[in-house]
């Protein structure tokens, strides 16, 4: 009987985690590296979007059953155009045909890290084809000799992309994310907003009773300046740009700022060498795409491992068949974040009505609408089916 085929993945976040869980479940022998600790991983106080392209990779994982109880479900997403003072509410109705029949699924959830973290980390650690070695140090070892399979999901700055020499394209936008938990009056139960201002966008997801996580988009020296403010005066200055019938109660942490830009790697593989999440690509958090993005490259992953553990695809193959099923989707969905971003963080007056003729086509034309939510939710896989988008699926 043939030794199990082995992976070694750099990376424990949750998508390096994700990534290790799914190699070990498709029959591979997986060591998963950090520098650091389990405590540290799971420090981030930060909260994510779920999307059903994500929920349909934890069903196959057996992971959804005991994520799904940490998720707060949102059933509508209110999109708000600030300018023009329009607004469109997507809905489960919205939601591509693709989706199970007679199931109210929710347009998505809203999870915090920490659980998220725990619950991975949890079941690496009682996986029996997985050995973890977190707190480890910075060292990168890219090919060892008895592995036939190495993970890059050591994030946007990946010292294992830089090992390799792999270039990239991108650029900032200019605008900080500011991200912070906090209590809100005035809210409908289970409802989402992205709110696309002139100065740049900006996301209120409910995590539960009244406590909401927001993400908002800003240029760099107005989020700074927030990010110095006392809890007081930040409370006051939100007020002012939130949608009419929220009104902000205290904050539940310290808000935070972070840089955020548009990346993409040059190649997303080498030799033996894959590169997972934001090792190979970044978005602007827009439409909660980032997560969900980085865990379809852990969907693709897991199946080109299972048909290499199974023996119908040779292991040093998995890296340019990889590449090739993830441009498309990586391509798309970069592309309609940072379109997003330059048409509606501006305060040029003649994109006005281009604006509000999309608005009036996505409101009057629910297989627009219906298309839009698809791209959001998965990607490639959300767009019209056709022969030669199967054929470009399975490239």
């Amino acid at each position: 009987m043939p030794l199990p085929l082995q992976a070694r993945v750099i990376g424990a976040g949750p998508t390096g985690s994700l990534a290790a869980f799914a190699l070990a479940e498709a029959g591979w022998r997986v060591s998963l590296v950090d520098p650091l600790s389990a405590d540290q991983l799971c420090g981030r106080q930060r909260a994510y979007a779920f999307t059903q392209s994500s929920r349909r990779l934890l069903e196959r994982l057996g992971l959804w059953g005991d994520l799904e109880p940490l998720l707060e479900p949102f059933h509508c997403l209110r999109l708000l155009d600030a300018a023009l003072q329009r607004q469109l509410d997507f809905g489960p109705a919205d939601l591509p045909q693709s989706q199970p029949a007679g199931l109210a699924q929710p347009v998505g959830w809203i999870g915090r890290h920490r659980p998220l973290m725990r619950l991975l980390l949890e079941r690496l650690a009682r996986h029996a084809s997985v050995q973890l070695q977190l707190g480890t140090g910075p060292a990168v070892e890219l090919e060892p000799a008895s592995v036939q399979l190495v993970v890059a999901a050591d994030g946007p700055a990946s010292a294992t992309r830089a090992a390799l020499g792999i270039g990239s394209w991108g650029w900032n936008y200019g605008q900080h994310c500011l991200s912070a938990e906090l209590e809100l009056r005035g809210a409908p139960p289970q409802q989402a907003w992205e709110v696309l201002r002139p100065e740049g966008p900006l996301a209120v997801l409910p995590l539960g009773g009244h406590q909401f996580q927001l993400v908002w988009s800003a240029p760099a020296s107005r989020c700074r300046q927030l990010e110095a403010l006392s809890p007081a005066a930040f409370l006051d200055c939100l007020a002012g740009v939130l949608p009419d019938g929220l009104e902000p109660d205290g904050l539940l942490g310290p808000p935070r700022a972070f840089a955020v830009g548009l990346g993409l790697a040059r190649r997303l593989s080498q030799g033996c060498t894959v590169l997972v999440g934001e090792s190979g690509h970044r978005c602007h958090p827009v439409g909660g795409q980032g997560l969900n993005l980085c865990w379809r490259d852990v969907a693709v992953l897991h199946r080109l491992a299972g048909r290499a553990a199974a023996g119908s695809l040779a292991a040093e193959r998995i890296g340019k068949a990889y590449g090739r099923r993830r441009w498309p989707d990586l391509l798309l969905v970069l592309l309609a974040t940072d379109l997003l971003v330059r048409l509606y963080s501006n305060r040029q007056p003649l994109l006005l009505p281009l604006r509000r003729v999309a608005l009036a086509l996505l409101a009057g034309l629910p297989p627009l609408r219906r298309l839009v939510l698809g791209v959001m939710t998965d990607g490639l896989g959300g767009l019209p089916r056709s022969p030669s988008l199967a054929k470009l699926r399975r490239w």
